[in-house]
Order: C-alpha cells, then sequence, then structure tokens
C-alpha cells in the first residue's frame, strides 16, 4: 500500500527521483520533493522553523532537480481539481482502499447534491434519482477502475450494486455498503491477489466475496494450471514480506486466508485433486508448512485441525490412492468400444461399475451395467435374458477393429478381454460358431414379447430416475467447463457427463426400438400410451432428461410416421401428449421449458443438452481474454449457470424401491435393448406400416 501511495506521488510530479527513475524502489534509491512542492505556499507548516530548515538541509544534500513537464499544478489548486482523475487515483491503491475511498467520494458527492437541492428546489426529483441509483451517474468517474503496474493494466475492477443489507431509513447508513467493486478482468496473478484480499475469516463469507472465491476456483483451469495455482499459493502464504513491509500481526492472517482458499479448493473438486501429481505434491507441502508454522502463530491450530480432517483420507491411502475404501465415489465407467473411448481415471476398482454394450447386429446392442469383475457368463446371461434366447445356445465373441475375433470363455473377465481387443463384444449364436457369424438384422425384427406392458408406469418411471440420478450425481461441475473449453465429450475430466448425454440418446432409442420392433398394431397402440404416461410420470418426478428423451422418441421420424398406431390413441392421451410436447418448443430459447424448470423444487435433474448449449453460448460469445487480461465477467457468467447443478443437488431424491420386489424393473431399466441406427428404424418403421 504504502509503495502505491509512493508511487502515485513520484507520478503526479510531487516527488521526484534523482536518477530519474519511473517507477519507485525503495532501497538504493533517493528521492527528493519537486521545487514547485518545496516552494508550496498552501502548505500549513510553512511558515515553522523546524519545516524551512527541513527543507534546506535537503536542498544541501540532494541538488534540486527541474519539475517534469506536464505534470499536475499544485501551488494553487485542490486536490480534487486536479487534471488525474479520480478512477486514475484509485487504480493505483488496494482493493481495500478503493472501497473506502470511493464510499468517501460516493458521500460527499450525495452531499452535494443535497446542499445543492435546498439552494435549487426544482431539481429535487433529480436529486431523489441519484439517491436511489447509487451506481449510476453520481459517481461515473469511478465505476472502473484499472490497477497498472509498468504502464500496463493488470486488473480491471467494476462498481456494482451490493447485495449487502441497505442503509437505513432517514439516512444514518453509508454508502459502503450500497456498492463494491468485482473483478472484469486481469491477470491470473492479480486476480488471485485480489481474490484474498476481500476474504475475511468470519465463518461466513459476504456474498460477493463467496462467489469471487467460487468463481475463481470453478474457472481457474481456463486461464491457468493446477501446478501454476499451487506454486502461487505456496508464494502468498511462505512470503516474508507482502506487498511491502507487513506487520506481523498480519502474517498469520495472510496464511489463514490462503488455507481458507485451499479448503474451499479441496471441498468443491474433493477426489481430482488426489488424483493429480502437482496437487498432491502441494497438499503435503502446505502442510508440512502449517505444522511448522503453527508453533510460532497458534492462531493457526483451528486451521491445522480443519487441514487435518480434510487431508485425513488423503494422507491415510498414500500407498494405494485408489483404495476401494475411498467412500462415495460415484464413477461410471464407459466401455463402448465402437468409438474406442475407453475413459480411465485412475485404476479402476473391481467394485465400479460399468456400462458395457454388447452388440447383437450391426446396429442393434444391449447396454449392460455390471462390475469391473463380471465374467462373461454374468455378461451373457443378462443379454440372453433381454434377447429371450436361451443362454446356452449363446456366446460372447471379442472382435478387434482389424477384424480379428475371439470366443469368450464362461469364467473369463469380459471387460478385460474387451479391452485387448479393443474392438467390439458381440453375442453369437452357437450353432454358427464355426463361422462366428452374428444375428441377423431380420432376426432381432421379428415378433418379441412386449415386457414393458405388464409394466407399472410409475415405477418404471422412478426406476429411470434412479438410474439418472446416479450418473447426474456423480458429475463435477468441472466437467461442465472441461466439456465447453475442451471442445470435446471423451475427455478423462468428462466421463460422467458423457456417460449421462449418452444415457439420454439410449432412452430416446430406446423409446423408438421397443415401438418399432412391436408388429402388432393394438400392442403398439398400448407401447405409445405406455410411454406417454411415462413421460408424464418422468416430468412429475422432476427427471427432465429421461423427461426430453421419452419424448423425443416418440417424435422420432420413424415413429410419428406410424399414421394407423397413432389413429387409435384416445384423445386425452393425445391431448396429454401435446401438453408435455409444449414443454419441448424450442421457441424463445426453450422459454416453456425454462418457466417450468424454475417453479420445480430440488432435486431434480436437468436437460443436460440445454444446460450445456447455455454454457457453450456464453463461450462463444465472448473472448475468453481481453487485452491479454482473463475476461473474468465471462468466467463469472460461465460459473454462474454450472452452479444450476449445485442447486439440482440441493436434496437427495428418496423414496427407493425395495430391491427384491422390483429385480425386473431395474434388470429392465439398467439393460436397454437399443438400435443406434435410424436408416434400421426406418425399414422397421416401413415394415409394421408400409406407406400406402
Amino acid at each position: 500500500m504504502a509503495i502505491g501511495v509512493w508511487q502515485l506521488l513520484l507520478d503526479m510530479g510531487i516527488m521526484l527521483s534523482v536518477d530519474q527513475n519511473l517507477y519507485f524502489q525503495d532501497t538504493y534509491v533517493f528521492y527528493q520533493f519537486s521545487s514547485d512542492e518545496c516552494s508550496y505556499l498552501y502548505c500549513e507548516f510553512e511558515r515553522e522553523e523546524e519545516w524551512q530548515n527541513g527543507v534546506k538541509l535537503l536542498l544541501q544534500l540532494v541538488p534540486l532537480i527541474p519539475a517534469k513537464a506536464g505534470i499536475c499544478e499544485l501551488s494553487h489548486q485542490k486536490i480534487e481539481d486536479s487534471e488525474e482523475s479520480s478512477d486514475e487515483i484509485l487504480a493505483r491503491l488496494t482493493s481495500a482502499v478503493q472501497r473506502e475511498l470511493a464510499a468517501v467520494i460516493a458521500l460527499k458527492a450525495r452531499k452535494s447534491a443535497i446542499e445543492q437541492d435546498e439552494d435549487d428546489g426544482d431539481k429535487h426529483v433529480i436529486v431523489a434519482e441519484a439517491e436511489g441509483v447509487p451506481d449510476s451517474q453520481l459517481d461515473e468517474e469511478v465505476a472502473t477502475v484499472q490497477v497498472k503496474e509498468q504502464e500496463r493494466n493488470v486488473l480491471v475492477l467494476k462498481k456494482v450494486q451490493c447485495c449487502g443489507p441497505a442503509p437505513l431509513a432517514g439516512g444514518s447508513g453509508s454508502a459502503e455498503s450500497d456498492w463494491r467493486y468485482v473483478v472484469v478482468s486481469g491477470t491470473p496473478e492479480k486476480i488471485l491477489e485480489h481474490l484474498l484480499n476481500d476474504l475475511h475469516l468470519e465463518e461466513v463469507q459476504d456474498k460477493e466475496t463467496e462467489t469471487l472465491l467460487d468463481d475463481f476456483l470453478l474457472t481457474y483451469t481456463v486461464f491457468m494450471t493446477t501446478d501454476d495455482l499451487c506454486q502461487a499459493l505456496l508464494r502468498h502464504y511462505s512470503a516474508k514480506k507482502y506487498q511491502g513491509k507487513e506487520e506481523n500481526s498480519d502474517v498469520p492472517c495472510r496464511k489463514r486466508k490462503v488455507l481458507h482458499l485451499v479448503s474451499q479448493w479441496i471441498a468443491l473438486y474433493k477426489d481430482w485433486l488426489h488424483e493429480d501429481e502437482h496437487s498432491k505434491m502441494f497438499l503435503k507441502t502446505i502442510y508440512r508448512n502449517v505444522l511448522d508454522d503453527v508453533y510460532e502463530y497458534p492462531i493457526l491450530e483451528k486451521e491445522l485441525k480443519e487441514f487435518q480432517k480434510i487431508l485425513g483420507m488423503h494422507r491415510r491411502h498414500t500407498v494405494d490412492e485408489y483404495s476401494p475404501q475411498r467412500k462415495n465415489k460415484a464413477l461410471f465407467h464407459q466401455f463402448s468400444l465402437k468409438e474406442n473411448w475407453l475413459q480411465h481415471r485412475g485404476t479402476v476398482t473391481e467394485t465400479e461399475e460399468i456400462f458395457c454394450h454388447v452388440y447383437i447386429t450391426e446396429h442393434s446392442y444391449v447396454s449392460v451395467k455390471a462390475k469391473v469383475s463380471s465374467t462373461a457368463h454374468e455378461i451373457l446371461k443378462v443379454v440372453a435374458e433381454k434377447i429371450q434366447h436361451a443362454e446356452e445356445d449363446l456366446a460372447l465373441v471379442a472382435v478387434a477393429f482389424s477384424g480379428e475375433k475371439h470366443e469368450l470363455q464362461p469364467n473369463d473377465l469380459a471387460i478385460s478381454k474387451s479391452l485387448e481387443a479393443s474392438g467390439r463384444i458381440y453375442v453369437y449364436r452357437k450353432d454358427l460358431a464355426d463361422t462366428l457369424n452374428p444375428f441377423a438384422e431380420n432376426e432381432e425384427s421379428q415378433q418379441r414379447s412386449m415386457r414393458i406392458l405388464g409394466m407399472n408406469t410409475w415405477d418404471l418411471a422412478l426406476e429411470l430416475m434412479n438410474f439418472d440420478w446416479s450418473l447426474f450425481n456423480s458429475i463435477h461441475e468441472q466437467e461442465l467447463i472441461y466439456f465447453t473449453f475442451s471442445r470435446q465429450g471423451s475427455g478423462e475430466h468428462t466421463v460422467n457427463l458423457s456417460l449421462l448425454l449418452q444415457r439420454c440418446n439410449e432412452v430416446q432409442l430406446w423409446v423408438a426400438t421397443e415401438i418399432l420392433l412391436c408388429g402388432q398394431l393394438g400392442k403398439r397402440v398400448q407401447l405409445v400410451k405406455k410411454f406417454i404416461k411415462i413421460a408424464a410420470h418422468c416430468k412429475a418426478q422432476r427427471n427432465l432428461n429421461s423427461f426430453f428423451a421419452i419424448v423425443m422418441g416418440l417424435n422420432t421420424a420413424s415413429v410419428s410416421r406410424l399414421s394407423q398406431t397413432w389413429e387409435k390413441i384416445p384423445g386425452k392421451f393425445k391431448k396429454l401428449f401435446s401438453e408435455l410436447e409444449s414443454l419441448t418448443d424450442p421457441s424463445l430459447n426453450h422459454k416453456a421449458y425454462r418457466d417450468a424448470f424454475k417453479k420445480m423444487k430440488p432435486p431434480k435433474i436437468p436437460f443436460m443438452p440445454l444446460l450445456l448449449k447455455d454454457v457453450t453460448f456464453i463461450h462463444e460469445g465472448n473472448k475468453t481474454f481481453l487485452d491479454n487480461l482473463v475476461n473474468f465477467e465471462k468466467l463469472h457468467m460461465i460459473a454462474d449457470t454450472v452452479r444450476t447443478l449445485r442447486h439440482c443437488r440441493t436434496n437427495q431424491f428418496g423414496g427407493d424401491m425395495s430391491p427384491k420386489e422390483h429385480q425386473e424393473l431395474k434388470s429392465y431399466v439398467n439393460h436397454l435393448y437399443v438400435i443406434d441406427s435410424q436408416q434400421a428404424l426406418f425399414e422397421l418403421s416401413h415394415r409394421i406400416e408400409p406407406r400406402v
């Protein structure tokens, strides 16, 4: 703070450098007051003998140098009339001082307006409007503050309305509580420094500081690496001096602020930090530093205990970072060998669950949810039940992309074998095992019994919700950031998000598949009615992901063209479906959906593709960097949208069904049969209802 003040004096020409340096230094550099300042008649000490002797002594020690050209003349002016504007003066001070000075300026402006109002009654309305809008024209000159270092902007702040308590009636409140400065843009280092300055150590942060902290932690990977953040935090924690000479009492305060930020970081990223080498080393280092400092600064004991609690799991598992005892790590791995996007995040334990696509034909598969340790026999049992073939007549074969085929034995680990094959898993008929040919497409288009017709629609919707919730609840908020900025959805940091998106596509295709594989018109009508009811139940259970998927499945071209089927749908079901369709109307930026979603109380599952669209729109419509500074306003908007996930997961879904009573429903929902080719679906559609 002192350095900033001296730099301001140097820039204004009040003080001059003997060596003609443009930037203030406090070591081995000499300064003197300018000639104008030495003869400044406005000084209240000018007639005192001690003052005059002091000026003479300075002049003897250092020869007088001429004043810089173009400096502001202060000899007969008040400070507020200087050529340098208020925002330029504020720009050189820390955020805390900026807020204090800005509050004084705002208060002074109000008093001047009130005094002017008393002299001129005609301006009463204008003054009242100004008081009601403290962040408008009154203090326009300090609405934006630019912090400079070496003539280069390093931080840009903007004045906004403060969310704190409003001043009391009668004018007893101060202008300070009305507004504050927020980060517009800046360098990563200055944004972090400003954040640490704004933090206070009470248990509850003010809303603006809490939001800034959350914005920074959610989006820092956009503009700096985790290693850069770790090194910066260590520098702030261990620095002997901070913004110049620091009082001893401020040292533990600064350390506690850094520890508070680290605690929030760990709480937000959870196990992700334990999987990053830089962050693991950082956590060990800063923990050792806290242990060393707690003896010199006993006030850190509370933070040390909290840090021990947070890092307890990490310290217990230093040898096996991926121990099965890591509790509640709900992570699904996608083994969709067709796309060859096997996402690994560390070692996949045997207890974790995966999605395994077992292809029946070239265009249809069963999506099997099973443990990594599942054998080929266990996988085959599920598939055989799904396609209604005798298990003993079937075999699983891993087919590599090169065309090489390998039959899986009953006790083989199906997943590990498929990984080695790096291709697809097919189910084959043993009577064709010599040639290892898969099912023909027309075999699966034959009559299939409609198991879904005998299931309770509410319970089926509830199982869909439980399945979707397990995926949705596993998504890290940062996955939306990685998904948007990496421009790909198959990276190791977007596993759970990609699975939920794929699930939405699978449910849509499942609806069309079930309807189009039904050859009897009467049963097909019953199926359509069933899916309309399931969609309505999904909406009632606040599962908008499956709701959208089912409605889109019914609107698939291959289903919507079934005129004979839709003609036999009762009017009340058509009306219900029309109402459900209206929520998926994309007009006015999906206004119908957004309005309905806002009214729903959490917990709820949003339609994820639309949420991703919102984040992508913000990303593509705004530059990430402005004049080589991080555009933090853009990152705030993205973080604000991402926090939708947090709001949706405020509470947990309850009322899980008994596994014993609903095993059939769980098995059905976990193992959907899907035809993933639109061409194959169209062929089925024209087969059951030929165009006249």
